[in-house]
């Protein structure tokens, strides 16, 4: 008679050298984090420091010793330069966001106070600004004009350039025309703001206005349009372009109709946060729109506002009424940009190439 020998299976020690290592639980971050916080805060309050900062920098001090500390000892001193790396960055995270969410918060209580139905559809005529009341209406409705300007002067000027350099240039001029895009990059927004006004205002004689100013962002938003279009340009396959021309398609028209569909997504993200980028700007408004408190409907004459230059307005007279209209103003400039950015997103979803089938 056999009989089947059965062999039950034994647990084998990972030997030194071999693929099997020990790992610590998914939990472990997580502990350590809360940890160091607590060490931070105690180390904190025993020192005497009441700056929550030098809390937080001690905790991520804490957090990154104490997971190369503990990872060494478990898994080994590759696995922990690892985990020390990964640590890096989270902790580079945090504080990058706190700040972010420290400022929206502040933002948000103090702007909530004031922002209503009525502050969105008045101005400050007839309300001094030592007095509470009055609206935004004014600086909202011109900062929609003179960026809506802005972009139809910049986005398809930066989109021709952007085109050129990478489906047509190669030469000097080429160069040229990138070298001049990288220092306009870099321009302060007062420049651009003293640029339109010494030619605009003093050398052809025109007053303020809000297409003026208008003018002066668009030169600070070109670059970006420029710069932003022309990567999203460089990532389409040449193959695409290959088989256009190679149908007997123009180039001319192959850019057209197909270059530009397919990187419109990225072009339009693009445009956007160009926009995003010059609806904060003070400094060129300041110089070239003046500022008022009434309704001007035409941004091609008359002094204007705008929601930064309303912000610092109210900012500068120090009265409480004031303080809360500016941080109204603040939220409503703010929530403008988010939504700017969600459009973009949105845009960007919707025409992005169908990868599925």
């Amino acid at each position: 008679m056999s009989h089947a020998i059965q062999e039950r299976p034994t647990a084998v020690a990972a030997r030194p050298g071999s693929l099997s290592h020990a790992r610590l639980p998914r939990w472990t971050p997580l502990a350590v984090a809360a940890g160091s916080v607590a060490a931070g805060a105690g180390i904190g309050l025993a020192a005497g420091w009441h700056s929550k900062v030098q809390w937080g920098l001690i905790a991520a001090l804490l957090f990154v010793l104490v997971t190369f500390t503990v990872t060494t000892k478990v898994e080994g001193r590759r696995q922990a330069k690892d985990r020390v790396a990964t640590s890096l960055v989270w902790v580079c995270f945090v504080l990058a966001v706190i700040p972010l969410l420290s400022l929206g918060w502040v933002t948000i209580s103090k702007g909530a106070q004031v922002l209503d139905f009525y502050f969105l559809t008045h101005s400050m005529n007839g309300v001094l600004d030592t007095e509470a009341g009055g609206g935004v209406y004014h600086a909202l409705l011109g900062t929609i004009e003179q960026v809506a300007i802005a972009t139809v002067i910049a986005a398809p000027i930066g989109l021709l350039t952007a085109v050129y350099l990478v489906e047509y240039g190669g030469g000097k001029l080429a160069q040229a025309v990138t070298f001049f895009v990288d220092v306009m990059t870099g321009i302060p927004s007062i420049v651009a703001g003293l640029f339109v006004l010494a030619t605009w205002n003093l050398m052809l004689g025109f007053g303020p206005s809000g297409f003026a100013g208008a003018m002066a962002l668009a030169i600070l938003m070109m670059p970006v349009v420029v710069r932003s279009t022309e990567e999203m340009l460089k990532l389409v396959p040449n193959e695409l372009r290959e088989a256009s021309l190679a149908l007997g398609i123009p180039k001319w028209r192959t850019i057209l109709k197909v270059v530009l569909p397919t990187a419109i997504g990225g072009i339009t993200t693009g445009v956007m946060l160009a926009v995003a980028r010059i609806t904060g700007e003070t400094a060129p408004v300041l110089l070239l729109v003046f500022g008022t408190k009434l309704i001007n409907p035409n941004p091609f004459e008359g002094a204007q506002s705008s929601l930064p230059l309303y912000v610092y307005e109210q900012y500068a007279v120090g009265t409480d009424a004031a303080v809360a209209r500016a941080w109204a103003a603040a939220l409503v400039l703010i929530a403008f940009v988010m939504i700017l950015n969600m459009v973009a997103r949105g845009i960007a979803r919707w025409k992005a190439p169908k990868t599925g089938r």
